[in-house]
């Protein structure tokens, strides 16, 4: 048996013996025999091999990532949004982030820790075993390497990105000893998540369909590529791989923004790649069942829009909704704010001007699947994790104020403002030359306009060096050591080669 890192370790050996695929995949979820199953009597035939990649995908939709610890992380400790819950130690976790008074033991700081071990772990095996099964076709063996590589590099990404300097391991340790391993620089794992990533957009398919649709293709692993050159500053590159993707790519751009979030278009043609969320009747009150919580959590709280009235938290700051421009259509996709009708069927006809928690009157609208349509606490709509009109965004970023630039950030704003996107003659909405000076400021706005409430504001901050000087940030309190997040006290517990990160 393999072992990795305290808490992860134990969900990973779970993974393992069990080798379920909830949360894997909507059109790929299959469950293994759960007795007796080890690394001697595993990976033999090409149905463990699939079992075992789809392992790997299960901790994206679980408390660790999209379920509980990036929504927090993402928009909570941003500009985007505030706690919001029922007050008092509602909430208790998010208000920590929310006040940049993060101590070690911070549940969503450390479920993301270990929920990103866990898939790495699950990943690392399939890389090292599943080259070995000679007993199945070599195009699978091929895209399931491929694929246990994409997830690698992502779950690696938000590791270093939250935590600075973390332990790089990229084969399965064999004895606890083993894993016990100091951090390694930030630099280290961004040059593996750089080749994971590489060798995925060479390995995997462009497309997939049936039972198989919602894998990760070589387009998610290009512009999450993208993606992470970005974030290293490496604009050039970043624009090369964005371009390649709007150029030669199958994806094009939902007509009306509010569509890429609606049930019927998952996995649509905006999508590069998503977490996969089910319905699932027989599931109540957990972070890691296959449904996505955020549909309670961000509800209106207590007027019955979803199945258990709605709890309130993650609530849009009146700086985020003040900052829409006029006719932008996004916002009315994106919140709710006072006198917004409610969907048929709720308890209530529309929001009010304020509710516990939100003294304004403003819920995220977003992910709002009604109980009409699902009747349990969990929701089957996916979560977006690279969409098309992002990589719009990176390829303007990269090129900065020039024609091509310009061009793909007008692309998304016409998009937003109703008009058709392949118009060539200008918009009043349009950024043009006499924008130049301002030009990286506007892209950072039309993110965080664009990609509201999808996780990405606080990253987007960080990396472009806006944190520590960012009004509403300062006055919640954040400090210079805040850029990284608190190593886990319960791992280093665990492994006394952790060090901490300087000011917790």
């Amino acid at each position: 048996m393999n072992f990795l890192p305290k808490t992860a370790a134990v969900g990973f050996l779970l993974s393992l013996g069990l080798l379920t695929t909830a949360g894997c995949g909507e059109k790929f979820l299959e469950e293994a025999p759960r007795d007796q199953l080890t690394t001697q009597n595993f990976y033999r035939n090409e149905t463990d091999a699939i079992l075992a990649t789809n392992a790997v995908y299960s901790q994206l939709s679980r408390k660790g990532q999209y379920n509980y610890s990036l929504w927090g992380i993402g928009d909570i400790m941003s500009d985007n949004s505030n706690t919001g819950g029922g007050g008092g130690g509602d909430g208790a976790e998010e208000i920590q982030l929310d006040q940049f008074n993060i101590p070690s033991s911070n549940p969503m700081t450390s479920a993301l820790w270990a929920g990103c071990y866990v898939g790495i772990g699950t990943a690392n095996l399939v890389i090292q075993k599943v080259p070995g099964i000679t007993n199945m076709s070599p195009a699978i063996r091929t895209r399931c390497v491929g694929e246990a590589q994409f997830l690698r590099a992502k779950y690696y990404f938000d590791l270093v990105r939250c935590f600075g300097d973390v332990p790089l391991l990229t084969a399965p340790p064999a004895s606890p000893a083993d894993a016990a391993i100091p951090r390694t620089p930030a630099a280290k794992v961004y040059e593996q998540i750089i080749s994971d990533l590489t060798a995925a957009s060479g390995s995997l398919l462009g497309s997939y369909s049936g039972s198989d649709l919602g894998r990760a293709t070589k387009w998610a692993a290009m512009g999450l590529l993208a993606k992470v050159q970005l974030t290293l500053g490496n604009k050039a590159e970043a624009a090369r791989l964005a371009q390649l993707i709007i150029a030669t790519g199958p994806h094009s751009l939902w007509a009306n923004y509010g569509d890429n979030f609606k049930l019927e278009n998952e996995n649509g043609k905006e999508s590069l790649f998503e977490v996969q969320f089910v319905y699932d009747p027989s599931q109540s009150y957990d972070f890691n069942h296959l449904g996505f919580a955020g549909n309670e959590f961000f509800a209106p709280r207590g007027q019955g829009l979803a199945p258990q009235g709605g709890y309130g938290f993650n609530i849009p700051e009146p700086n985020f909704v003040d900052g829409y421009e006029a006719g932008d259509r996004r916002q009315a996709v994106t919140i709710f704010k006072p006198g917004d009708p409610y969907p048929a069927g709720s308890t209530y006809p529309s929001q009010p001007a304020k509710l516990d928690g939100s003294p304004n009157g403003y819920n995220v609208r977003k992910w709002l699947v009604p109980k009409t349509v699902t009747n349990v606490w969990d929701s089957p709509l996916n979560f977006p994790v690279l969409r098309l009109a992002e990589i719009y965004l990176i390829a303007a970023e990269g090129l900065g104020a020039t024609t091509d630039g310009f061009k793909y950030l007008n692309v998304v704003r016409r998009r937003a403002f109703g008009e058709d996107m392949l118009s060539t003659s200008p918009q009043p909405h349009d950024l043009n030359s006499s924008n130049t000076g301002d030009f990286s400021a506007a892209v950072l706005r039309e993110r965080r306009y664009e990609l509201a409430f999808e996780d990405d504001r606080w990253f987007d901050l960080k990396r472009t060096g806006k944190l520590l000087t960012n009004a509403h940030l300062i006055s919640k309190g954040i400090k210079p050591f805040n850029i990284v997040l608190p190593i886990p006290q319960s791992e280093r517990d665990a492994n006394p080669n952790l060090t901490q990160n300087d000011g917790y």
